[in-house]
């Protein structure tokens, strides 16, 4: 939008000590961490992990309005025998799941504004392998916090490449540019600069018709 009066793009930032990396014994499944919705394609995830003879584990919510699309879509799926579903997780669980895991699974199928559970896999040291839709390319760094990929076969070549990745360098990139100091950092610097460009506050005489 060539004539919005836009500054620059703030991004989500999370506690740095809300989410951190596990030591799990050994990363051995694929992750899916979400809502069940048709957007966010979880069909694909289960697709991916099969094409890449991983596991894959899922914890999503079903809201009341997926309730359908999960019943007729999604659960025929689960009976998969490299499937597991865990449903909905909390915070607390978050860092486990994610730091078990040798990647995150983000197949989305429509422009999404952020996307939350990146920055939370990111905050774990886990790799994001994610479609090339919404912000994906301004959340993940190709070939450093994950890969971003057009369909489900360049999501499975991903997938043979996440030993290049190193988990201490996806945390790092974390700390850099998503957790909330940051994000209130960049809110200070931005408004500091209006606060230096704008004039002084005048009076206007207004008439009344």
């Amino acid at each position: 939008m060539p004539d919005a009066n836009w500054l620059d793009t703030i991004y989500h930032g999370l506690p740095e000590n809300l989410l951190t990396p596990q030591v799990p014994t050994e990363p051995a499944y694929l992750a899916f961490l979400g809502r069940t919705c048709p957007e966010k394609r979880v069909d694909l995830a289960i697709e991916i992990a099969a094409r890449a003879g991983l596991p894959l584990k899922i914890a999503a919510k079903v809201d009341r309005a997926d309730e359908a699309y999960f019943a007729n879509v999604i659960q025929p799926l689960l009976a998969r025998p490299h499937v597991e579903f865990i449903g909905e997780i909390n915070d607390a669980q978050k860092p486990g799941f994610l730091s078990g895991a040798r990647a995150l699974l983000f197949p989305i199928d429509w422009s999404e504004p952020f996307g939350l559970v990146m920055i939370e896999a990111m905050a774990c040291g886990t790799p994001v392998i994610a479609f090339n839709r919404g912000s994906v390319p301004e959340v993940i760094a190709h070939g450093v916090t994950g890969y971003i990929v057009e369909d489900v076969s360049g999501a499975v070549d991903a997938v043979t490449r996440l030993d290049a990745l190193s988990r201490t360098d996806i945390r790092a990139a974390f700390m850099r540019r998503f957790t909330s100091v940051t994000m209130a950092q960049h809110y200070i610097d931005i408004y500091t600069s209006l606060a230096r460009t704008a004039g002084p506050p005048t009076l206007r005489q207004v008439v009344a018709g």
